[in-house]
């Protein structure tokens, strides 16, 4: 059966099955990024000491999701992608309970960790739906046009959150984010057939687990591009814990900050419009290569520039900045993942599962600690994206060249 056929007959139709996929895979950026102009807030009333702490409340939504991740794709290929993604929409739901009614900043991170490890299985299951009905330039090109539909809800999510804020208290962003998840579930629940074909189904058991985890983590082309992906997203990791602190309190945006902060979004999806259309003639390896390759010679202009300065960057200059590195993201984001799970189609759920872990793992440590050691300046960030990149850009290159000397 070809792509085309499958995801025919498995979806009502194409347009809604990338609006589908995008809704259930914005479910982490939204439960990060509608939060963020609230963190101030919120630290305030359970009692945070130290500003920097409040930045947990993003982090531990990645660490929720890097220890729920292994679970759903043995999950989704013994049994389906949908049960899957319910078992996940429940942990979810029950996590936003948790933090609507904390009365504390220990129940407030454990509700959070409870969204991540639920919104974990909507990371996961997608891209097995996805590599379930296409496959190669025609899944990194669906994978584009999702993205672009996705990071339309990271780019307004600060917003929603700070419409919220103007009208009602910070735990009304929980409710929303209870509302969102329980629609997403009921449209996949009544519009979308299962994907996986009953003969492709993995029978549940630690020996099939463990089968499917070695071969994901020693297969030479995966390994590395999953390493690459988890060090370069870590850096976004930062940028998503210091972004408030950054934006809304050292450049003084106040409000503001989710404008700015939606501006830089649309870049990643501008971006990842140009890359559906860039992946059909440009090989996915040249293109992650050519935007590492921007990433690190961008942060090195820049973290120069700041380094022997006496004043911080200008706004202006700041944002230039970032949108040069979102745009590269926008390219980096669907393409690596494409190329980390490609060679495992045959154990999508599982392969997804191992990739997507170690991403967050990875990008968790990263992230947190470039986010710890904001110092009131703009360097902390910038030197993250310049290491991230450089070693992310080393370890592709040697990668491609692996793959060569394979096929010869």
């Amino acid at each position: 059966m070809s792509a085309s056929t499958q995801t025919a007959s498995s979806t009502p139709n194409r347009i809604e099955f990338i609006a589908l996929m995008a809704m259930l895979m914005s479910m982490t950026a939204l439960t990060v990024d509608a939060m963020l102009p609230a963190l101030m807030q919120i630290g305030q009333s359970l009692n945070v000491e130290d500003a920097n702490h409040n930045q947990l409340i993003v982090a531990t939504v990645f660490l929720g999701m890097a220890l729920g991740q292994m679970l759903y794709g043995p999950i989704s290929d013994a049994y389906g992608r949908k049960p899957a993604i319910y078992l996940g929409g429940v942990i979810f739901l029950v996590g936003a309970g948790f933090s609507i009614f904390a009365q504390d900043f220990n129940t407030m991170l454990l509700g959070r960790i409870l969204q991540g490890m639920g919104a974990a299985s909507c990371r996961v299951v997608t891209l097995a739906m996805i590599r379930d009905c296409f496959d190669g330039k025609e899944m990194a090109r669906t994978m584009s046009l999702i993205m672009l539909v996705f990071i339309m809800v990271p780019a307004i999510a600060p917003s929603i959150g700070q419409g919220i804020l103007l009208v009602g208290h910070w735990r009304a962003i929980f409710v929303f984010l209870f509302a969102f998840a329980l629609v997403a579930l009921l449209w996949l629940a009544l519009r979308q057939t299962e994907t996986l074909s009953p003969k492709n189904k993995i029978p549940l058991s630690w020996q099939n687990t463990f089968n499917g985890i070695k071969e994901t983590i020693t297969h030479p082309l995966s390994r590395n591009y999953m390493i690459a992906a988890g060090v370069m997203f870590g850096a976004f990791v930062g940028y998503l814990s210091s972004a408030q602190q950054i934006l809304q309190i050292q450049y003084e945006l106040g409000s503001l900050f989710s404008l700015y902060f939606g501006v830089l979004a649309l870049a990643i999806g501008f971006s990842s419009f140009i890359n559906s259309k860039l992946v059909m003639h440009i090989a996915i390896e040249k293109l992650c290569i050519i935007a590492l390759m921007a990433t690190s010679l961008f942060s090195i202009v820049f973290f120069s520039i700041q380094y022997f300065s006496a004043s911080p960057l200008p706004l202006s200059w700041f944002m230039f900045y970032l949108l040069i590195m979102f745009f590269m993201f926008g390219i980096l984001f669907g393409n690596v993942n494409t190329l980390a799970v490609h060679p495992l189609g045959h154990i999508a759920g599982v392969a997804n599962s191992v990739i997507s872990t170690v991403q967050t793992l990875l990008s968790v440590l990263i992230g947190s600690f470039i986010g710890q050691s904001y110092d009131g300046t703009t360097l902390p960030l910038i030197l993250g994206f310049l290491l991230c990149g450089s070693a992310s850009l080393v370890l592709m290159i040697y990668t491609v060249r692996k793959k060569h000397r394979l096929e010869m």
